[in-house]
C-alpha cells in the first residue's frame, strides 16, 4: 500500500474541499484594500445567501447569530445548522470565527460533512467539526468524535471520543481496481 496516496491523503483532500476553503479565501479577501470581509463557504467571491428564522446582531460582543433552520449558501457549498455565530473583530469587521451549531451539514456536490459542531478559525486557520464528526466523499467515509485541519500546514487529525476509535471505509476507485 502507498502511504503516500492511502487514506490520510483521501481525508486530507476530502477535508480541504468541505471546509477549509473559506479560511483561505478569508485571508485572501483581507489582502484587498476597502474589500468587505465576507463570511466564506469557498473560496470564491460570489455572494453568500443566509437564511434563518432570526438574526440577531451585538454591537458589543461584536458578534452576529442566525438562530433556526441556518441555510448558508456561496456557489456550490452549502451549510446548514441550527445556529451560526459569526464574531467579527471590532476595528476592521473581518471575520475572526465562524461556528455552527446543531445538526451541522456541509454539502459541496458529492461531498459532505455532519456534526454537532463546526467552527472555523480565520486567525489560526484552522476547521474544527466536532461531535460524532462524519465525512464522506462518494462512498468513502471517515468518522470521529473530532477533526481538526490545519489549513496552512497541511494536516488534519481525526480523534475518537472516549473508549471509541475512528473509523474510515474507503472504496477503491475503478481507476485503482485495474491496476491490480
Amino acid at each position: 500500500m502507498n502511504r503516500g496516496k492511502g487514506p490520510a491523503f483521501f481525508i486530507f483532500v476530502l477535508f480541504v474541499f468541505l471546509c477549509l476553503i473559506p479560511v483561505g479565501a478569508q485571508e485572501k479577501r483581507a489582502t484587498t484594500k476597502g474589500d468587505k470581509k465576507g463570511f466564506g463557504l469557498s473560496g470564491s467571491r460570489a455572494p453568500i445567501d443566509i437564511t434563518s428564522d432570526t438574526v440577531e446582531a451585538d454591537q458589543k460582543q461584536n458578534t452576529v447569530t442566525f438562530k433556526g433552520n441556518v441555510f448558508a449558501k456561496q456557489e456550490d457549498s452549502n451549510l446548514y445548522a441550527d445556529t451560526l455565530t459569526i464574531r467579527y473583530d471590532s476595528v476592521s469587521k473581518r471575520v475572526k470565527e465562524m461556528v455552527a451549531v446543531g445538526n451541522v451539514k456541509i454539502v459541496q456536490l458529492e461531498r459532505r460533512a455532519t456534526g454537532h459542531k463546526a467552527i472555523f478559525q480565520q486567525d489560526e486557520n484552522k476547521v474544527i467539526l466536532e461531535g460524532e464528526a462524519v465525512l464522506w466523499e462518494g462512498e468513502n467515509v471517515i468518522r470521529g468524535e473530532r477533526i481538526i485541519h490545519f489549513v496552512e500546514e497541511e494536516r488534519s487529525i481525526v480523534e475518537a471520543g472516549k473508549g471509541g476509535r475512528v473509523t474510515t471505509h474507503i472504496t477503491p476507485s475503478k481507476s485503482e481496481e485495474k491496476k491490480k
